[in-house]
This record gives structure tokens, C-alpha cells and sequence, in this order.
């Protein structure tokens, strides 16, 4: 009568588990050892180079910005004695009949705009030579673009401001739904003169519930004092007294 026994037994000793957990170290210690820690960088330095990038950039474009005011300087027509004896007349229609002219000046403004205010929901342009130059900054600048015109020049409701001239009041007026409430906005013309129709074109951006960043020009007759109807920060991009 044979016996059943399993062939082969194997006892299990004692040692192998203490001998396998003293030579095998664990797997996260191992990848620990194999891969140290990447150095964390230090947030005070990151902070400061930014810094550094940002003041390098904002030089960059400085420099950049003068540079291109004295081209399109260069590029202005003086005519005296337009419209009117004792006036000179400075003509800035040459800077649009030069392709290289017109890509300064969007360029010009487009720096100033970007460094200098929060970006826009849309640019009013003025009748009628704020339209030679508001539709493409706006689009460079992502806004959309509305145009400030004559009184009766506009169909649908209208919101109206009256501004005054050498011979009497004149009137503005923008369409009701140019301007939501809380878009911001910047007024742009080719000249500042008077003042009164720009003031007139700010009026009509806060009647319809906007927020008015400011107003931007190409140029500015300083001797009239212009600037001084205005409630909203002012910039023209070439001054009347500039060599």
C-alpha cells in the first residue's frame, strides 16, 4: 500500500523573506534614487527676469514709437493761409497716399494704444477724416468701429449732441445701439482743434452708457487749447509746435 505524499515538497524558509527585504529596496525609493527631485525654480527670480522681458519690450517699443512720429512728421504739408488768411493749414493726406506712410502711422497708434489704455470694445470715429484711419485701428485692435456723423446723416434712433463753431451750433450724432453699456471706448479724429466735436462725441459715448477711455489724434493745434473741453485723458500722435 504506497503512501501519498506530495512530490517534492518545499518548506518555506524563514530567511527569504527578510533576505529579499533587505536587498530589494522598495520601488519608490529606487526611482527616488535613479530620478532626484526636479529643482524647483525660484518664484523671486521668474518674477524679476518677467520683469526684465517686460521693461526690455516696453524700451523696444518707445524707441520704436518716436522713430515712427518723426517719419510721419516729415510726411505733413503745410499750406498758409488755408482755409482762411492767418491760418497755416497742416495737411496729413500725404501719409495716406504712401502705402509704407499709412502702415507707420496704424503702427504708431497701434503702440500707443496697446501701452497706454485698457483694450477697447470700440473706436468712434469722427465724421468725416476720423473714418480714414478709425476702421483699421479698430480692427488691429480687435474693436469694433462706430462712426460719430452729422445730424440727419444717420438712419434709426440716434442719440444727438450739440457742439459749438466759429458761426454757430452744430450737431452730432451717433445710432442708438453704436455703444452697449459698459463697453469701453476711445474717440479718434484726425485733429484736434477746438475741441467741440470731440467733446461732443464723448457726450454722446456716455449717453449711451459707455465707458470713455480716451480720445487719440493724429494731430493737435495746440495754440487753440483744445484738450481743455475734454473730460478723458488726451493723446495726439504729432503736436502742431514739433520740429
Amino acid at each position: 500500500m504506497s503512501s501519498l505524499l506530495p512530490a517534492n515538497p518545499i518548506e518555506p524558509s524563514p530567511n527569504n523573506t527578510s533576505s529579499s527585504a533587505a536587498t530589494s529596496p522598495p520601488v519608490e525609493a529606487a526611482a527616488t534614487a535613479d530620478h532626484p527631485p526636479a529643482h524647483k525654480p525660484d518664484p523671486t527670480l521668474e518674477s524679476n527676469a518677467a520683469k526684465r522681458r517686460l521693461s526690455a519690450a516696453g524700451t523696444s517699443s518707445t524707441a520704436e514709437l518716436a522713430r515712427l512720429k518723426i517719419e510721419l512728421k516729415r510726411a505733413l504739408r503745410q499750406f498758409p493761409d488755408f482755409p482762411s488768411p492767418g491760418i497755416l493749414f497742416e495737411d496729413i493726406l500725404p501719409i495716406f497716399a504712401d502705402p509704407a506712410l499709412h502702415e507707420h502711422l496704424l503702427r504708431a497708434l497701434e503702440l500707443h494704444v496697446s501701452q497706454a489704455y485698457q483694450k477697447p470694445d470700440v473706436i468712434v470715429g469722427l465724421e468725416a477724416r476720423g473714418f480714414l484711419f478709425g476702421p483699421s485701428l479698430a480692427l488691429r485692435l480687435g474693436a469694433a468701429f462706430v462712426p460719430v456723423r452729422k445730424k440727419g446723416k444717420l438712419p434709426g434712433p440716434c442719440q444727438t449732441a450739440g457742439y459749438q463753431k466759429e458761426y454757430g451750433e452744430d450737431f452730432f450724432q451717433m445710432q442708438s445701439d453704436g455703444v452697449k453699456q459698459g463697453q469701453k471706448v476711445l474717440v479718434v479724429d484726425d485733429i484736434i482743434a477746438t475741441g467741440g466735436s470731440a467733446a461732443a462725441a464723448g457726450s454722446l459715448v456716455k449717453q449711451l452708457g459707455g465707458v470713455l477711455l480716451g480720445y487719440v489724434f493724429m494731430l493737435e493745434l495746440d495754440f487753440l487749447q483744445g484738450r481743455a473741453k475734454l473730460d478723458a485723458p488726451v493723446y495726439t500722435l504729432l503736436s502742431s509746435q514739433e520740429k
